[in-house]
């Protein structure tokens, strides 16, 4: 058989970026998640959440659950709120409301972008965060 008698076939994943899936498709056969850049992590995370989430593998999204409830800061607590709320952690969810629970933080998150995001995507998110900051 020659080469080109071979067939082949391309799948197209056309909601997931390439480095993501690599990643993904790595934890599926090694079940550990690749070495990566310290600024790509977050990003990263997130991707993978979402992936293991729609595919259904649970290890890896309480993994990047995990990882995620880590590495929350007020550049990042909008949108990874956001994030749990849109794929079910709970877990992830409570760590940013701790997070916000105290006023530095929450003023330093309502000053991004990712505020914006959440207020449009998960109201009902901002209800709860008011009902749990005008808590006594």
């Amino acid at each position: 058989m020659k080469e080109s008698d071979i067939a082949v076939s391309v799948v197209r994943i056309g909601d997931m970026e390439a480095g993501v899936f690599e990643a993904f498709l790595g934890f599926m056969y090694t079940g550990s998640l690749p070495e990566m850049a310290k600024e790509e992590e977050d990003a990263m995370y997130q991707h993978l959440l979402v992936a293991a989430d729609r595919y259904n593998m649970e290890r890896l999204k309480l993994i990047c659950e995990d990882k995620l409830c880590k590495r929350i800061d007020g550049s990042t607590v909008a949108n990874v709120l956001a994030l749990a709320e849109l794929h079910h952690c709970r877990d992830l969810k409570d760590a940013c409301y701790e997070f916000l629970s105290t006023p530095a933080n929450l003023t330093e998150a309502m000053a991004t972008d990712g505020s914006e995001h959440l207020s449009t995507s998960c109201p009902s998110v901002v209800k709860e965060l008011i009902a749990l900051c005008s808590a006594p």
